[in-house]
């Protein structure tokens, strides 16, 4: 199987970095109590991290990690595309170069922070222009309707539109089986 290129914002990783984690954390309070206990209060979720490792081989390499810096110096958050999870709206937070930069090899770690700071407006806006599905206005039964594109799931786009699962479902009947949808299926996001 070949996954798709990582990309983020207007950069494409030559070939995909060999190492992904990636970290769902929550924030919580500890507060005193008399006699020596504490009570936990869960302030919800905080940024969801995902960090990875890779490297760039052959001529060129060095010039490679140099537009990578680029892109990370560009600030504000910007459209992550990762070939296994769902597409984010990221900050580009950490580029570290492992090793004595050669001509031919580059080794260099990243780090990525999940905004979700107007998440779903910017996904809508970003995803016809990098090709990775897109939001159609005025198809068939009206409604503003999105493209299905490789590896999505029903999940995922309703995640991505800020729509329940059930509620996508709801809208549209003519998907028989919720777990399998096709690429280039059109699913209705939108009244």
């Amino acid at each position: 199987m070949k996954l798709a290129a990582m990309r983020y914002k207007n950069y494409t990783w030559p070939h995909n970095p060999r190492v992904y984690t990636i970290a769902y954390e929550r924030s919580m309070g500890a507060h005193k109590v008399p006699f020596g206990r504490y009570l936990l209060q869960d302030l919800g979720p905080a940024q969801r991290v995902m960090r990875g490792e890779g490297e760039f081989v052959g001529p060129g390499a060095y010039g490679e990690f140099k537009k990578l810096a680029t892109v990370f110096y560009s600030g504000g958050p910007g459209l992550l595309v990762h070939p296994v999870w769902q597409i984010s709206n990221a900050y580009f937070v950490e580029l570290t170069l492992r090793q004595e930069p050669r001509a031919d090899y580059v080794r260099y770690t990243f780090a990525f922070w999940e905004g979700y700071d107007g998440q779903s407006a910017a996904l809508k806006e970003e995803a016809a222009e990098t090709g990775t599905g897109g939001v159609s206005a005025g198809l068939g039964g009206g409604g503003t309707w999105h493209t299905v594109a490789q590896g999505e799931t029903l999940w995922g786009i309703a995640r991505r539109y800020g729509v329940e699962l059930s509620a996508l479902i709801a809208l549209n009947p003519q998907i028989k089986n919720p777990n399998l949808i096709y690429v280039g299926q059109k699913v209705r996001v939108g009244k």
